[in-house]
């Protein structure tokens, strides 16, 4: 049985979604890869306490690190780079290539990038924290303007 509820972060709102109690999503609005609305089950903030406080936490800067149980739903390779980026520190970053090199595959960074797309968990596993080879920002499911503002954020350039 899946429930979902909504909070407030300084990137707009975010859905939280559970099944079975069990945090199996986060999404921004407008987020690429979202997956349909109905889909999210009753509205019930119950499951989400947690979560929410952590977030709430991350977001005022006085947490770097979550401690949450969650499920993340997808192919073996997927949940493989989901477990990469989970390695990542707060304020760091690795480009798609660094990520296919960890996994033992070095010419897999696209279905690395593709992979780090369909992360269903944003900002909790970290895929903001995914840059080009050279340097510049590629891909985010949220906008790119958005994966700036938690990468300033997280390097303590713009807190909120």
């Amino acid at each position: 049985m899946k429930q979902h509820t909504l909070i407030d972060s300084p990137y707009g709102p975010l859905t939280l979604v559970a099944t079975g109690g069990t945090l199996c999503g986060v999404y921004m609005t407008d987020q690429r890869h979202r997956p349909p609305e109905e889909s999210f089950g009753d509205r019930d903030p119950g499951p989400f306490t947690e979560t929410a406080r952590q977030l709430d936490a991350y977001f005022a800067g006085e947490l770097t690190d979550f401690d949450l149980p969650f499920s993340l739903d997808g192919t073996p390779f997927q949940r493989s780079v989901w477990e990469q980026l989970l390695r990542i520190p707060f304020g760091e970053t690795r480009t798609y290539g660094e990520l296919a090199e960890a996994l033992g595959n070095p010419a897999a960074s696209r279905a690395v990038g593709l992979a780090n797309g369909k992360n269903p968990i944003s900002v909790i596993v970290p895929c903001h924290r995914v840059i080009g080879a050279n340097g510049n920002l590629t891909g985010y499911g949220g906008g790119l303007p958005r994966k700036q503002r938690l990468l300033d954020f997280e390097r303590g350039s713009a807190l909120f």
